[in-house]
């Protein structure tokens, strides 16, 4: 049996005999170093990937104005962002927007708000084909800061708007 390995080793010494040996080259495959702006937009991203379903179906009003409030927030909440007593601090027009660029823009707004500290923001998604008007509630239901949305007052857009209600933390809230 060794005759045999002794056989199968010169004869693989033959058939590389005449090969020249390659030259290794040295690459350094280092991660390259992101700008600010490349990993906020990641960020952003992420926090729309992970906040975001569009296969979520929350338990929204068909009929009369498009309106909803988290379980902890008082109904009286709604009444006031149905008159309008809040101002939008932020506006959002997402006039234009596919239904991916509109998630990540809504996304960066509620962060936005967050900090700014702005209890109120307006996103005005039109009419159109009426994707985004149905996708926003869907998507606004799923954040854990949102606390309540409600289809906007005349002078912010009526119903191609809603004006939202934002968890801005313990801070006092501005009116």
């Amino acid at each position: 049996m060794k005759e045999k390995n002794i056989t199968d080793f010169e004869s693989f010494s033959e058939l590389v005999a005449g090969i020249k040996p390659l030259k290794q080259q040295t690459h350094h495959f280092k991660h390259p170093i992101k700008t600010k702006q490349q990993v906020e937009i990641k960020e952003q991203q992420l926090h729309a990937s992970s906040y975001f379903s569009d296969t979520y179906q929350p338990l929204l009003p068909t009929e009369g104005p498009m309106r909803w409030a988290n379980d902890d927030v008082d109904k009286l909440e709604l009444k006031r962002l149905r008159r309008g007593d809040y101002v939008p601090d932020l506006l959002l027009d997402l006039h234009g927007l596919r239904q991916s660029e509109a998630k990540l823009e809504l996304a960066a707004l509620i962060q936005a708000c967050i900090k700014q500290n702005s209890l109120c923001c307006c996103v005005m998604h039109g009419y159109g084909t009426g994707i985004l008007k149905q996708q926003i509630p869907m998507w606004l239901v799923q954040h854990p800061k949102v606390k309540a949305f409600h289809q906007a007052p005349k002078e912010w857009g009526g119903d191609a708007a809603l004006l939202v209600l934002i968890d801005i933390g313990d801070q006092p809230y501005r009116r």
